[in-house]
């Protein structure tokens, strides 16, 4: 990887970490009010996001667009069968969210901006992705 790349990679870490600071999306209050249904704000968000992303693949099957390396991107389509982990995976994704009150991507950014107590579910993270792969070989794909 080219130093340029990685500078890259950079500034749009730092520029996403500053854009879910100012919405508030990394904010334990307003995940709260989410899980709580007291709140629209959280929902909004992930629903523009949904949509930009159903407009995004949809633009990238019909235009055939390609990737920064000018390969072709391929978007496989899902088995039905597999949406019972799906499910599943989805659930105890929601539980650790809820428990932590932060997803995954901005625990990084809870920990950049000082609340330095996030490097605990940073490191159980790190833990569990670390037994995931131990033990990927044993569980159905």
């Amino acid at each position: 990887m080219k130093f340029s790349e990685i500078l890259r990679y950079l500034f749009f870490g730092i520029l996403f970490g500053f854009v879910l600071v100012k919405s508030e999306v990394i904010s334990w209050f307003r995940i709260q009010e989410m899980f709580l249904f007291d709140s629209f704000h959280m929902y909004g968000i992930i629903g523009s996001a949904v949509l930009v992303g159903l407009i995004s693949i949809q633009l990238i099957k019909k235009f055939n667009i390609k990737d920064s390396n000018g390969d072709p991107i391929v978007i496989s389509p899902k088995d039905p069968s597999t949406v019972r982990r799906y499910i599943i995976g989805g659930t105890i994704f929601g539980l650790g969210w809820s428990m932590v009150g932060a997803c995954p991507a901005p625990l990084f950014i809870l920990l950049g901006s000082g609340l330095s107590i996030f490097i605990i579910p940073i490191a159980f993270a790190a833990f569990g992705t670390w037994v995931y792969g131990a033990t990927m070989h044993k569980l159905p794909h």
